[in-house]
């Protein structure tokens, strides 16, 4: 069977929530009995996201095959099957750039190269590319109808239905419903203008889901379907959730979604969609037998999509645990301006994720020297373990001035430093050290138990890393080096010898976690956490006693 094709595009705002209904289609889609591939289409310049500023872009995610790409397709892996990989993320200036090397090899010699057909071409390849293999290609564009950079886009995605044919391709078209709550209504205008401008370009939605806060009455549904020419069933409601982004799929389902597509696809479902295993999730979110708290110390707290994938993977260590997990988000600036006391009080555990650039630097010390001190439960990645091993230097080895050389090139015990085979490294993008790395793991220590195996596969995305002229004494002061990356005997996993738990991971173990598969780091530090905070209430209780 030849691939078909779904195409979402956003209307009114940005940041409805494309990227979650797209993984929540590929998982209703999968369990149809379809094999589903997803794509992020993305009209910025940049070729890809990852010389980005969190504070712009959010986390950048980091796929297998060691490519830097949106967060959205942190989503897709969560949510679905999908395995995202090079095809999975393109962006206009990955589309002008392949153009432009094709000018400049000849390519389109005695050719005007213009925006059609050559860029527009360029964008159903790179569409096409990503659906082989697959029954269905979901291909969500970034942005927002009538944003200037998305109208090639669009008009390559006007092209592949017409080429397609019938029953080949579907345009769904997610959309804000506003509520004004002065005038108690519910406006439908911004999606009128919305899908006006689509069908200017000639694409016509076959289904349009409206996000909402509150529910849609069948007049407004009415309206929507009037004024948009759509099928009064082909407006799909999609409501703020009660209490987890993973009831979308479920909520969808109840209103056939998933029928709905497969019917203007002209497919029939392989098998009957179950969802026992998801609804267990969902009860494990609603009904938690306990709760814990996790500080994550951070550089960029400000915007939560920043740590998007360990904010998830933190939930998905409290289903494994059957316990809720609150973050509270802390500015390593802040601490190092006015403490540890945000520390002091409430937290079962402390995280210090992945950064770059010395700002902070210092406060992420001092959350990391809190935890080991006070033997609270630490999680250290990326980033987060190299401050580990700064800490350890200065405040257990007496190394003075111990500190990394990206941060600090001339200090007199460079604990993390460059890997050797950056040195020579001149250009930004896509030249870290990226994707999925054997570790080998010691036995006898917490990776390994929490692992049940000694071999593992881990997602990576740095330049520094633990200098190993140090490492013996290291170790002799109670660290313990328990992961290596054999090849190149880099330093992968370290833990403290007499520390109930504490590790830090080069790696980026939040990319691999999902509801139905929890990362078993995640879900060993939230047990940890969950031990630390009985242990404290027990020892309040014995000093009561005295």
């Amino acid at each position: 069977m030849a691939s078909k094709f779904i195409f979402i595009t956003g209307g009114v705002v940005s940041s409805l929530g494309k990227g979650l209904t797209s993984g929540s289609i590929a998982m209703l889609l999968e369990r149809c009995g379809f094999k589903v591939a997803i794509q992020k289409i993305d009209p910025y310049i940049n070729v890809d996201p990852g010389t980005m500023s969190p504070f712009q872009h959010g986390e950048v995610y980091v796929t297998e095959d060691g490519v830097e790409t949106d967060l959205d397709l942190g989503h897709y892996e969560r949510f679905s099957d999908c395995v995202v990989n090079r095809n999975s993320n393109f962006t206009s200036g990955r589309v002008y750039y392949n153009v432009i090397k094709k000018e400049r090899r000849g390519d389109y010699l005695g050719k005007t190269v213009q925006v059609v057909p050559h860029i527009t071409d360029e964008i159903k390849h790179l569409i096409r590319k990503a659906a082989r293999g697959a029954d269905i290609l979901i291909s969500e564009l970034g942005g927002t109808v009538g944003d200037i950079e998305g109208l090639p886009f669009l008009e390559a995605i006007r092209q592949l239905r017409l080429e397609a044919g019938e029953g080949c391709a579907l345009n769904i078209h997610l959309t804000l419903i506003p509520y004004l709550r002065t005038s108690n209504e519910l406006k439908t205008k911004p999606t009128q203008h919305s899908v006006g401008k689509l069908r200017e370009i000639g694409i016509q939605p076959d289904i349009i889901i409206c996000r909402t806060s509150v529910p849609l009455t069948d007049e407004v549904r009415k309206k929507i379907s009037l004024f948009c020419n759509v099928k009064p069933e082909a407006v799909v409601e999609e409501q703020d959730v009660s209490y987890s982004i993973y009831e979308v799929p479920i909520d969808l389902h109840k209103q056939n979604l998933d029928g709905l597509i497969l019917k203007t696809l002209r497919l029939r479902p392989r098998k009957n969609p179950e969802f026992e295993d998801w609804m267990c999730i969902l009860d494990t979110i609603r009904n938690p037998m306990d709760e814990c708290t996790i500080a994550l110390v951070g550089k960029y707290v400000q915007i939560v999509d920043s740590y998007k994938s360990i904010h998830e993977a933190l939930a998905h260590g409290g289903i494994a645990n059957k316990v809720k997990v609150n973050i509270k988000y802390i500015d390593s600036e802040k601490v190092e301006q006015e403490g540890v006391g945000f520390l002091q009080e409430g937290i079962d555990g402390i995280l210090i994720p992945g950064g770059f650039g010395a700002r902070g630097i210092e406060g992420k010390i001092a959350a990391t020297k809190f935890a080991r001190e006070h033997k609270i439960p630490f999680f250290g990645i990326c980033l987060g373990m190299q401050v580990a091993t700064i800490e350890f230097a200065r405040n257990v080895l007496g190394f003075k001035g111990a500190h990394s050389t990206e941060f600090a090139p001339d200090t007199p015990y460079p604990v993390i430093d460059i890997i050797e085979t950056q040195k020579t490294v001149r250009k930004k993008g896509a030249t870290m050290r990226l994707g999925a790395y054997p570790c080998k793991i010691k036995e006898d220590s917490i990776s390994s138990r929490a692992y049940k195996t000694n071999e593992i596969l881990e997602r990576h995305r740095h330049r520094y890393e633990f200098n190993n002229r140090f490492l013996e004494a290291f170790e002799r002061a109670g660290m313990k080096i328990v992961g290596i990356y054999e090849k190149e005997n880099l330093v992968e996993i370290i833990e403290l010898r007499d520390h109930p738990w504490f590790v830090g991971v080069q790696f980026h173990p939040e990319f691999k976690s999902k509801p139905l598969s929890p990362h078993p780091l995640f879900a060993s530090f939230i047990r940890a956490a969950i031990d630390y905070k009985y242990r404290l209430i027990s020892q309040k209780r014995q000093v009561q006693v005295q």
